[in-house]
């Protein structure tokens, strides 16, 4: 994309991050008697189509609001398919468990990626694994053949989820963009200390983490794999070492807070982005805000639904972008 069309792109995000969901916003949502005030307010809010009314009808309307957009600002939507991957190989374990069970689950699938879910389906069908895009028809073929012959879906999972990391760090690595390669970076080290610690709680062995864990920059796997064959407290030791020093006590309290821990460091870590007019940043960044609202959003809606005290909604709401 030439300069000025990036400096278009970017003076219309500044004007759509007005419309972004504050903290004070999150706060109205929180103290809503229920579930049909919430959606009330959301929709006050211009959140919808002004014809859906339930919960997910109304995120999704949201998410094709932010991919529309993005559509209209770039060229090539492609600089943002590192967003996009784990759409990807989410279809592509769907397509793997419904050829192994020969029935077909059309419901599972994510319409939102950068591989046509017809081709993973019958790719997998087929066994025609090279009609994947290179990256995934390797992963593709061990993960279905590791299914067929020992019948372990985790198996499965854990080597498709890997490649899918990979996918990730390396289009992050790959754009030149601080945003994109941020996201990356944070996306592969959050999955796998995530991994290590349900290693460690549930016994794996090292072998099982080897294959599990996915190369990032932050972190050297191999020590925090040893640490997870040693337990949780060995990857909390392990953690002060590194850049995420702060999750270790939210890692005590409970996956959920370590996974908002993560989130709030990525919505942080972005923010500065604000203030910038120049490049694709700006960009990947309100992608990654829409994301986190639309994320808060569902967990609030959540609760309201199924009636949870609003202080335990609240443990598990994200920081704002603005």
């Amino acid at each position: 994309m030439a300069q000025n069309q990036f400096i278009y792109a970017v003076a219309r995000i500044r004007s759509k991050e007005l419309s972004l969901l504050s903290g004070a916003f999150v706060e109205q949502l929180l103290s809503a008697k229920g579930y049909e005030e919430c959606l009330q307010l959301l929709q006050e809010k211009g959140w919808g189509d002004g014809e859906t009314r339930d919960a997910a009808g109304i995120l999704a309307v949201e998410r094709e609001k932010t991919w529309q957009l993005m559509g209209e600002l770039t060229d090539d939507l492609s600089v943002f398919d590192v967003f996009l991957y784990a759409n990807d190989y989410h279809n592509l374990k769907a397509a793997i468990k419904e050829a192994r069970m020969d029935t077909e689950f059309p419901g599972i699938y994510m319409g939102q990626g950068t591989v046509d879910v017809k081709l993973i389906r019958e790719a997998v069908r087929t066994r025609e694994f090279n009609n994947l895009p290179e990256a995934m028809a390797e992963p593709a073929r061990e993960a279905y053949e590791a299914l067929i012959q020992t019948g372990d879906g985790q198996l499965c999972d854990i080597i498709v989820d890997r490649a899918a990391l990979a996918a990730i760090y390396r289009a992050g690595k790959a754009s030149g963009d601080e945003c994109l390669k941020l996201y990356g970076e944070l996306t592969v080290a959050s999955a796998d200390i995530k991994t290590a610690v349900r290693a460690a709680r549930t016994g794996k062995n090292k072998a099982f983490l080897e294959r599990a864990l996915a190369h990032c920059d932050t972190l050297d796997v191999d020590r925090l794999a040893q640490a997870a064959v040693e337990g949780v407290e060995a990857i909390g030791t392990y953690l002060e070492l590194t850049p995420y020093a702060e999750a270790v006590e939210e890692l005590h309290k409970s996956p959920s807070a370590f996974e908002r821990w993560c989130d709030n460091l990525l919505i942080r870590r972005i923010r500065p982005q604000r203030f910038n007019s120049f490049g694709i940043g700006p960009l990947a960044a309100y992608i990654l805000a829409r994301e986190n609202e639309i994320k808060t959003v569902r967990i609030i809606l959540s609760g309201k639904l199924n009636q949870l005290p609003e202080e335990s909604i609240r443990e598990r709401v994200r920081e704002m972008y603005v």
